[in-house]
């Protein structure tokens, strides 16, 4: 339990956010899988990347943690990944629990796979369905935690398309396919982020795009290599949507990734009416930047259609930024965030029309009048356990007039551990 600050002179500052948490859960994979010594820079630590950590010890990869923010993966290759001899406790992650599904089955390993009471609500037959059509073969509760993946042998050619528009599910295929040694045509409609595809040349595997589709060829083996991880710029996304939305407020993030399937948040507040400032400085791998923002008057838009992808995790963030907008903001396509750590379109509007927003559900989305002033009278919200509901409310505190005590602070820790440090440093 914790009460939010609040701010009479607006924010000012520099914020470094951790690092990227997708990335930072596939470099870990991909290291492991290849036979020999992988580094990672500046990984993500935070309870969601600790249990892929735990769960790749348990498969037989070695990772150390050495001085000035460097992970060491001593990988086995493939064939020396091992049967688990305990169950794979995957805590709240999705990303750990889609991810190494589908190396696990790829690999022709035998493992049960748990978690924590919210990702055991979670669907898993999205990544259950796609592999069982390419000979993995599992059991599980009713598509949900816990989940035995058997040991499997997969197709040799493997061709599918995304039913749904999850990078996780996108990668399951493509890990298992190419944990298999299998010719893999995984084809994305929805361009999903693609961290996996960018990464995997890094670790001397060829991938060939044309369009739509990721062609893995055969039988390759992964090789060790250095991976540098940028900012995370769903952690970002709370600093630039507070600085537009707080009176008096400039605010620079260093070293942001600035992927191009994942910068929807941005697009989207720039046609608000958002001063943000883009100064792209370097390509690691993937492209980072430093982001400046200034206090705007933002208006209402309309927000749904291919977008969505690029910003499903930030989309907490952009109804927040709505309530403070001129007009109405509508935002659809969006049903994918009923399935998340909580059902987001339920939680945001309970949480935020405690606080006078004007937000209205929809089965896929919001409609969220804006111009409203966020009050709170002794006001206690909650994030539901979902750390970017929790994240989300400390920002919305910015811009109330009232004391606000957020009932259950430590959920920050699965993927921002240093959030209120930052927080109050700006202040």
């Amino acid at each position: 339990m914790k009460q939010l600050p609040t701010t009479e002179n607006g924010l000012h500052g520099t914020i470094v956010v951790p690092g990227d948490k997708s990335i930072s859960h596939r470099a870990l994979m991909f290291g492991a899988m290849a036979n020999g010594t992988t580094k990672v820079l500046r990984r993500l630590d935070s309870a969601d990347v600790s249990s892929t950590i735990s769960v790749l010890r348990s498969l037989g990869a070695k990772i150390t943690e050495l001085d000035n923010d460097i992970t060491e993966v001593i990988g086995t290759g493939v064939s020396g990944l091992k049967d688990p001899t305990v169950d794979l406790d995957m805590g709240n992650s999705g990303t750990s629990t889609r991810l190494l599904t589908g190396l696990i089955t790829g690999a022709g390993l035998q493992a049960t796979i748990t978690g924590d009471s919210s990702l055991s609500k979670r669907p898993m037959d999205r990544v259950i369905d796609p592999l069982s059509e390419i000979g993995g073969k599992f059991t599980s509760d009713h598509g949900h935690l816990p989940l035995t993946v058997q040991k499997s042998t997969l197709s040799s050619t493997i061709k599918q398309t995304l039913h749904v528009g999850s990078a996780q599910v996108k990668s399951a295929i493509l890990l298992a396919g190419l944990a298999a040694g299998s010719d893999t045509f995984v084809t994305d409609p929805f361009h999903t982020r693609n961290h996996t595809e960018q990464m995997l040349p890094k670790f001397g595997v060829k991938v060939d795009i044309k369009g739509d589709t990721i062609h893995i060829p055969a039988n390759q083996n992964l090789q060790p290599a250095e991976v540098e991880v940028p900012g995370d710029i769903s952690s970002a996304a709370y600093w630039i949507v507070a600085g537009l939305i707080t009176p008096n407020s400039e605010l620079t993030i260093k070293n942001v990734g600035v992927n191009p399937t994942r910068i929807g948040l941005l697009t989207v507040l720039q046609q608000m009416g958002g001063d943000i400032t883009i100064n792209q400085k370097d390509d690691i791998g993937e492209p980072i930047a430093d982001i400046t923002v200034k206090t705007s008057q933002l208006h209402g838009v309309v927000v749904g259609g291919d977008i969505i992808p690029s910003l499903i995790d930030e989309i907490p963030m952009i109804v927040l930024a709505a309530t403070q907008a001129t007009g109405t903001t509508v935002i659809k396509d969006a049903a994918e965030l009923k399935v998340k750590e909580t059902d987001r379109i339920e939680t945001v509007q309970e949480e935020l029309n405690k606080l006078n927003a004007d937000v209205t559900p929809t089965e896929d989305g919001f409609i969220i009048k804006g111009g409203k002033q966020l009050v709170a009278q002794d006001t206690h919200v909650s994030g539901h356990a979902d750390h970017r509901i929790a994240m989300m409310l400390s920002i919305a505190a910015l811009v109330t007039n009232g004391t606000i005590i957020l009932d259950d602070d430590e959920s920050v820790k699965i993927s921002y551990p240093t959030f209120f440090n930052n927080l109050e440093g700006i202040v």
